[in-house]
């Protein structure tokens, strides 16, 4: 079985209580268990993690690279300006996918409507909610 990351970065921990009319009502832990049922139907082990402390992040993803592990990042508020966040996905080996559970691009906030990630991920899914994590799933089940 194909082993697959889900990372989650800052805030996403609090799914379900933060800004619910922009990110819905599911929890983290609801998010988690979704996205390894998915998994498990794509013939993937998914593995999901939250981090608030970009180092652990940073970790995780050139651990990722060493084993060629494909890899979903929603790197959330550092998707728009983590040089570090740059530099550890252009190690990536195997593919990556990017999902945001908003559309940034839609966003007010102009630092949104840029991504460090874009440029070294396989595909880009924005605004699907968490239905964006099983896109990306799919995405990479191929």
């Amino acid at each position: 079985m194909k082993r697959v990351l889900v990372l989650n970065g800052p805030n996403l921990g609090r799914l379900g209580r933060r800004q619910p009319e922009i990110y819905g009502s599911t929890t983290h832990d609801e998010l988690a268990q979704a996205c390894r049922d998915w998994g498990n139907r794509l013939g993937l082990e998914v593995d999901v993690r939250q981090t608030n402390h970009e180092g652990e992040l940073l970790d995780w993803l050139n651990a990722a690279a060493d084993e060629e592990t494909p890899v979903v990042l929603n790197a959330a508020a550092w998707t728009h300006y983590s040089w570090a966040l740059y530099d550890a996905c252009a190690q990536l080996v195997a593919p990556l996918v990017e999902v945001h559970i908003s559309d940034p691009t839609q966003r007010p906030e102009e630092f949104r409507h840029h991504s460090v990630v874009t440029p070294h991920a396989a595909t880009v899914i924005a605004g699907h909610g968490i239905e964006g994590y099983r896109m990306a799933l799919e995405h990479l089940a191929g």
